[in-house]
């Protein structure tokens, strides 16, 4: 049971998070769904009170919020987390699920390649805003969503903001490796504060992230088929996220990868703490934290 517990989920409204907060919320939790469409987020918030089914009076637990939560805009990411930190006595567990796969190249509102922005940057902020919070609330959790295309992705201190040559697969990549590195990086920082940080793939999955990537029509039929028989369902690939926001099983252990529930090995690229170090510092820089 999460009873009396709060979990924020970024881009709950659907695909992976979506099934995490049904779950969560199952478990009786308090679930803050952070997404960027208000109204999108209020429909999916309605459609899973109705899939779980409210907690019977006297029961107590199980409640689903909505707020608004842009990770492509800096000036968002800190209304919400001021928002959370004046509503929220505590934060157990703040899963950062939300990500932008393969897009065409653009930039954020604060100028940030992004896949780099979203799911690097835009958490990164988050993150450091709630720690606080997390601390006062510990034992709690983070739990990041990366990938396992991370094995394709290089940080390259150079050309962080792609400026100089921009590759969709490339950049997921290093979005997905810098998710790691932080995570990494953030569990060193928080050792003896009861705060525990681990990163996760959740496999290839059925979700609405590969909107950006495009299927000849042809192909279509046999892609949706082959999706089908083959790839997670989003509940399936929820899994990870939900047994690390949750299980006694992980209590206490900090720093690690894990994949279908299981701790896995990183390639040496996602151990590499100097390199964590150095991207952690110039994120602080990037998002406003240092001047």
């Amino acid at each position: 049971s999460m009873r009396g517990k709060t979990v924020i989920i970024t881009g709950a409204n659907s695909g992976l998070g979506r099934a995490a907060a049904a779950e969560l919320l199952r478990m009786r939790a308090r679930v803050i769904m952070g997404c960027r469409d208000r109204a999108r987020a209020e429909r999916a918030a309605r459609e899973i009170r109705a899939e779980v089914g409210e907690p019977a009076a006297g029961e107590g637990g199980g409640e689903l919020l909505v707020r608004e939560l842009d990770l492509a805009s800096l000036r968002s990411v800190r209304a919400f987390c001021h928002r959370v930190l004046q509503e929220e006595p505590r934060l157990d567990v703040l899963i950062n699920n939300a990500g932008i796969f393969q897009c065409p190249y653009m930039k954020t509102e604060d100028g940030f390649e992004m896949q780099f922005g979203v799911n690097h940057l835009g958490h990164f902020l988050l993150t450091n805003l709630l720690l606080g919070l997390l601390k006062n609330s510990a034992p709690s959790r983070i739990v990041v969503v990366s990938s396992k295309l991370y094995k394709y992705g290089e940080i390259n201190f150079e050309d962080l903001n792609s400026e100089i040559s921009y590759n969709k697969s490339f950049c997921y990549s290093r979005s997905k490796l810098a998710n790691i590195l932080f995570a990494r990086e953030l569990a060193r920082r928080l050792e003896g504060t009861g705060v525990t940080v681990n990163s996760l793939h959740p496999g290839i999955v059925r979700t609405n992230l590969g909107r950006h990537v495009n299927i000849p029509l042809l192909a279509k039929p046999l892609f949706n088929l082959v999706s089908w028989a083959f790839f997670k369902t989003p509940l399936e690939g929820a899994q990870t996220s939900i047994y690390l926001a949750s299980s006694p099983d992980v209590e206490g252990v900090s720093g690690k990868y894990f994949g279908d529930c299981k701790e896995e090995e990183l390639l040496p690229k996602a151990m590499d703490d100097l390199v964590a170090r150095k991207l952690w510092d110039i994120s602080e820089v990037m998002v406003g934290l240092l001047k």
